[in-house]
């Protein structure tokens, strides 16, 4: 991070986009992510507003223990179930519930972390930025997308510290 822009009386809501991160660290590593490692790096010191932890109910044995350990962590979660369509097709995802939650965040703090990698949230960076919100994106560089790392204020790849962001 940029000492400049970053004091500890700084306000900071940290919203994990659970799904993305998931994928991301399945994919390019096997492994899962650490979430209290996670929170402990996007607050950084500074003072926590808010920690939201967006996920997806879709019936996995472990995914109820995994809700629980977030909270125990200091997420709040917001969970939503899968809908299945008459094609057979599913579909579940975050992107206006977590971008409507940093919009009326954004009062209220003065970063906002975003804990993902998925492009469609370039245009959230640029509005927060716009209203002086500072942005941050902390997922792994090679499932991010160069959109939102050019948008953000700080990038955090946790591919550099494999050890330490995940289980």
């Amino acid at each position: 991070m940029e000492s400049s822009y970053v004091h500890p009386s700084q306000r900071v809501a940290v919203l994990a986009d659970s799904q993305n991160l998931y994928h991301s660290a399945q994919s390019m590593h096997s492994r899962n992510v650490d979430y209290a490692a996670l929170l402990e790096e996007a607050v950084g010191g500074r003072e926590l507003t808010r920690a939201i932890a967006y996920a997806i109910r879709a019936d996995a044995p472990e995914e109820e223990s995994f809700f629980e350990a977030l909270a125990d962590i200091g997420f709040e979660t917001r969970i939503k179930e899968i809908r299945t369509f008459p094609d057979g097709s599913k579909k579940a995802d975050w992107d206006v519930g977590l971008s409507l939650d940093a919009v009326t965040l954004a009062n209220h703090v003065d970063t906002v972390v975003l804990c993902t990698g998925d492009g469609d949230f370039a245009r959230l960076c640029s509005h927060l930025k716009h209203e002086g919100i500072r942005v941050e994106a902390i997922c792994f560089a090679e499932s991010t997308a160069d959109e939102l790392r050019a948008r953000a204020d700080d990038f955090t790849d946790l591919s550099e510290r494999p050890d330490r962001f995940l289980l």
